[in-house]
Formats: C-alpha cells, sequence, structure tokens
C-alpha cells in the first residue's frame, strides 16, 4: 500500500501522504483539521492512485476522534475483501474479510469486517443491525456497484442508512443506467440534467503530471487476417483499415485466434519490449488478458515458447486465483495470463506490460484493464499496452484522461458505458464469447505494427514484425517523464520516414516528396481528428469544419502541406486546453 502510512502525526505534517491524498482529508476535515467532517462524502481519483490509502487514513482519524467505534469495507469481489484487510492490518486497523451473513457479531479482535455487495444483498436487516449497534464508518469501494440493479441499490440502502458516516470512493467511469446510486449526490446542470457530484476528484491527468502513476504507452498491431465462414468461402480482411462492423470483429477474432500468427508475434513483440524495462525495472511483469479459458492455455504456451519461462495462469473460477496473484505480485516472473479478471482485485504494481488480447470492448473493461498497469512506484516508468488496431479500442486509449460522472435523466447506455456487457465480461468462462459453433475457422492471420497511441496523437508507420522500424518503438527506454515521451516518439517517427525515403530513393540526402507529406500529415490530422470524435462525441465531419473554419483553408483533400499542419496544430490546442 505505497507510500508507507505514518504514525500518528500532527494534522497536515503526514509527510508520506500524497498531495491529493492530503488534499482531500483537507476537503474532509477543513484545512486546519478541525472540522467534523460531513457525513458522506465522494472520492473520485484514477486507478493507482491511492484511494486505499486515503481511506484508511481517514478512518483511522475518525477512529482516533472518536468519531466511530466501527467499521464496514464493502467491496466487489471476495479477493478485494483480503486486500483491504491486509491493507488495514498495516496500519493498526483489524479487519475480518472472512465474515459470513450466518456468523452473527463481529469478534472482538476486530475493529470491523470487509463484505462484499453481493453478501450485503442477501441479507441487509443483518448489516442494518450491525450498523445500529455501533457508531459505523461504511467505505464503499468501487461505489458504482452498489447500482448494480435497484435491488442490490435498495439493499445498500437499508443496511446503511443508519452509519455515523460514509466515504464513498470510484476509480473507474460512472455506470450508464439511470438507477442512483446509494449516498451520492446528484446536481442539476444548465441543461438539466442529474450529474453526480464527486466532493474531491483526482483524474489521471493530473496524476500523470504529479508523477503518481505511469504514462502509459499504446502500442497498436495490425495485419491480414483470412478466414472461412460456414458456408465454406473465404474471406480477406486487413486489421487497422476502414471494415464493416462485422468484418471488423471477426478480423478481431481471427487475429486473437491461437491458430494464427497474429497473436504469436504481438506476444513476442510484447516480450521484447518487456525485456527492455527490465533494464531498468528489473521485476516489471507482464498481464495477457485472455477472452476465455483455452485461448488463456494457449498464451501460456506461446510465452512459455518464447521466453523459456512458465506463465502464471489466473483463471476465473480458479479457488486459488487470490493466492496466484498475490504470489505472482511478491515474484520477479515476467508473465501473467489471466481470464478477464481486471475488476476482480488485480493490483501488482510491478505490471509494465499488457497484451489486451480480449474482444470485449466496452469503456469501463478497458479502462479497468489499463488500471492495472498505471500503478507507479517510483518517477519516470512507463507502461506499455499492446492492442489489436481496432477503432473502438483505438478511442478508449485516445479518451485515457477523460473524467466521467454518473448521469441521470438521459436514455440507457447513450455513451455506451454499458455495465452490463461488464459484469459479462468477468463472468466466469469456460469456452470462447462466440458459443459452441464458432462463425468463422482461421485460415491465417499476420501482424503488422500500426502505431503508437500516445497523449491523443499518433506517431509510427506500418513496419513489419521482428524490423529495425518496429524496433525503434520496443525500444524506447523504460524511465521517461511524459514530455520526454512524447519528445522520444516524435523523434522515432522522423527517424522512421527519413528510412523510408533513403529506402524508396537510395540518396540519403533526398526530401520527402510533396505527396509523401501530404499523406503522412493527413493521416496524422484524420487520427486526431478521430480521438477527438470519440473524447467529444462530435462527429468527424464536424470537427473537420470547425477546423476549417478556424484556421481557413479548402477540404482536406484540397488543403496544402501547411494548411494541414495549421490544423493539426489547432486539434492540439484543443486537446490541451480540455486537459486543463
Amino acid at each position: 500500500m505505497p507510500p508507507a502510512f505514518p504514525e500518528r502525526a500532527a494534522w497536515g505534517t503526514a509527510s508520506s501522504l500524497r498531495a491529493w491524498q492530503q488534499q482531500a482529508l483537507e476537503a474532509y476535515f477543513g484545512t486546519d483539521g478541525s472540522e467534523p467532517g460531513p457525513r458522506d462524502f465522494l472520492t473520485v481519483a484514477t486507478p493507482g492512485a491511492g484511494k486505499t490509502t486515503f481511506a484508511l487514513r481517514l478512518a483511522r482519524e475518525l477512529m482516533e476522534r472518536r468519531a466511530v467505534q466501527a467499521i464496514t469495507i464493502v467491496c466487489p469481489t471476495e479477493h478485494l475483501k483480503r486486500q483491504w484487510a491486509e491493507s488495514a492490518a498495516r496500519v493498526g486497523i483489524r479487519i475480518d474479510p472472512e465474515y459470513q451473513n450466518g456468523q452473527g457479531p463481529v469478534g472482538k479482535d476486530f475493529h470491523g469486517v470487509a463484505v462484499t455487495y453481493a453478501t450485503v444483498a442477501a441479507r441487509p436487516a443483518l448489516h442494518r443491525n450491525r450498523t445500529e449497534a455501533r457508531k459505523s464508518l461504511v467505505v464503499f469501494d468501487e461505489v458504482h456497484h452498489a447500482g448494480d440493479g435497484l435491488s442490490w441499490g435498495d439493499a445498500v440502502r437499508e443496511a446503511f442508512e443508519p452509519a455515523t458516516r460514509r466515504l464513498a470512493l470510484s476509480g473507474t467511469p460512472f455506470r450508464t443506467d439511470i438507477n442512483p446510486i446509494p449516498f451520492v449526490r446528484y446536481e442539476e446542470g444548465p441543461d438539466g440534467i442529474r450529474r453526480s457530484s464527486a466532493d474531491y476528484t483526482y483524474g489521471y491527468g493530473p496524476a500523470l503530471a504529479d508523477g503518481v502513476v505511469r504514462p502509459v504507452i499504446f502500442l497498436a498491431y495490425a495485419g491480414e487476417m483470412r478466414w472461412r465462414t460456414r458456408a465454406g468461402d473465404e474471406i480477406t480482411a486487413t486489421l487497422g483499415e476502414p471494415l464493416t462492423q462485422d468484418q471488423t470483429a471477426q478480423a478481431w477474432r481471427a487475429a486473437l485466434d491461437p491458430k494464427g500468427d497474429w497473436i504469436k508475434q504481438v506476444i513476442t513483440a510484447a516480450d521484447r519490449r518487456l525485456t527492455e524495462l527490465r533494464r531498468v525495472i528489473p521485476d516489471a511483469g507482464g498481464l495477457v488478458i485472455a477472452t476465455d479459458h483455452e485461448t488463456a492455455r494457449a498464451y501460456a504456451g506461446m510465452l512459455r515458447a518464447v521466453t523459456g519461462q512458465s506463465a502464471t495462469i489466473v483463471l476465473s473460477d480458479d479457488p486459488s486465483a487470490s493466492k496466484k496473484i498475490k504470489q505472482f505480485g511478491g515474484t520477479d516472473d515476467r508473465w501473467m495470463v489471466a481470464v478477464r479478471m481486471v475488476s476482480e482485485g488485480v493490483d501488482i504494481p510491478r505490471l509494465c506490460v499488457g497484451v489486451y488480447a480480449t474482444s470485449t470492448s466496452t469503456p469501463l473493461f478497458f479502462a479497468q484493464a489499463i488500471g492495472r498497469f498505471v500503478r507507479a512506484r517510483k518517477r519516470g516508468e512507463t507502461a506499455s499496452v499492446f492492442l489489436p488496431s481496432v477503432p473502438t479500442l483505438m478511442g478508449h486509449a485516445a479518451e485515457l484522461e477523460e473524467e466521467r460522472d454518473h448521469v441521470l435523466d438521459r436514455p440507457v447506455r447513450e455513451d455506451g458505458l454499458d455495465d452490463e456487457l461488464l459484469a459479462e465480461a468477468n463472468r466466469k468462462q469456460d469456452t470462447p464469447d462466440v458459443g459452441e459453433e464458432l462463425p468463422f475457422e482461421t485460415v491465417e492471420a499476420s501482424a503488422t505494427f500500426d502505431r503508437v497511441l500516445y497523449d491523443g496523437g499518433e506517431f509510427g508507420m506500418h513496419a513489419e514484425p521482428g524490423s529495425a522500424e518496429e524496433e525503434e518503438f520496443l525500444g524506447i527506454p523504460g524511465l521517461l517523464e511524459p514530455d520526454q515521451v512524447s519528445a522520444l516518439l516524435r523523434k522515432r517517427q522522423a527517424d522512421q520516414l527519413a528510412n523510408e525515403r533513403r529506402r524508396k530513393t537510395g540518396d540519403p540526402r533526398a526530401d520527402r516528396t510533396a505527396a509523401e507529406d501530404l499523406a503522412s500529415l493527413r493521416r496524422e490530422l484524420n487520427g486526431l481528428v478521430n480521438a477527438w470524435n470519440h473524447r467529444t462525441g462530435q462527429p468527424q465531419g464536424v470537427i473537420h469544419n470547425e477546423l476549417r473554419r478556424s484556421c481557413g483553408g479548402p477540404p482536406v483533400p484540397q488543403a496544402t502541406a501547411t494548411e494541414i499542419r495549421e490544423r493539426i496544430a489547432k486539434i492540439r490546442e484543443w486537446a490541451a486546453k480540455r486537459r486543463h
């Protein structure tokens, strides 16, 4: 639970707390620490920022002030109950993570219990009686789970309405349904729509600037896919090029099929990236997020062939999953393969490389998955996540710094944050997503390095796996500040373009032709427009028109290189203003 939790210190002198945690405490108790604090308090902080540390610091402060006598921590999963209990024990708070509904009173040796939302929903009256018996602080971990259906929300309200204090925590985007989350305050905006209102917010952007989380470099891989339909027809499509929704889905699944070479080539590239990171982060580890048990085992076999070492496999129905996760976190083993599990408490700060090898694409699931890699232990660490070059995932990657609130008074699933699909994504998986009979058979799947996405920009050009051009990006140093990452990516892209024109002309002094220059600039502009579309919801045509109004000039096909550069600068300016 970094950073280390100090012994009792004078108010405002707990130097090992991060700045945001101290600010959040001041928001709760006042800058001089004299305020009693509100009954309800919602803290939204990006994954990896240290919500557990903040919550336990607040809990201990309330206990020492005798504002509360008991603590209840409500978690989404069994694994997280144990994590909370272990973290609490390190700061002198004794939490029972094994408490069950039929157990009766809490043991005298404990300050409180950790339970799941499902446990509370099963017997809310029991937990209400516990809450009424002693002045209680209730901590809701990932509070949006309290809105998993009206019955769960009603149970949470019944159980914890008598609580003396309630602290709600969230680190990922809120829900899409219009069920109000218990004990969360909603405020009506100028548009008449009610949105959740946090008492303290600490997003990914500020956390990145503070060095609390790592910058995430997304490496996207395209490639040619060929599959055979049930009717016996063979279809070929290139992942990363414009495709219909059905073609994209089938090409995506072909890419992830262990029978093809795409996933093997991407896993090989990811392991090379891990080797580079381990030069400066000796215990850096990697995680492959698989769709089902069968492919997870196949991916583990690939990793053994590449590395000569066994990979830890964590399956969603394995009773020893929590133990395996904890053991992997305490070693310097290279790789773990998990079936989904991203919302199951995978908290391993040494994870620095990820392979997103699942066809699940909801924003909630993606945000939780990337949250496994952003936890920084020291300044300068970077994270690298390998993705299929699929528009949906590219959009999610571009929106990494986006902050969302829970919105009421709107159509369900208006923006695609589909919590039912998230629950489905994390259920027990014994078979592939597509059912007993695959709609197609993979014939061939090969990977091509497509591009790097970072901080709203796109870098790099197509390169073959194992090529010097790919290696330029796989070999990015493992310890870099965010601005250094941007500068280095721009340099690598410039070097790649220079190498490309040398190959074409045979003249090392030859300048890029006007056509090549325009093609590269158009691609960069279109990538930024696509990212802005996903971030704001504005249609791409509207964005292009707004850029023309701001910068002048004709449509993109007729625009000069100078005019396109001006539009690129303008959309980057928009992105910078939105972040600040």
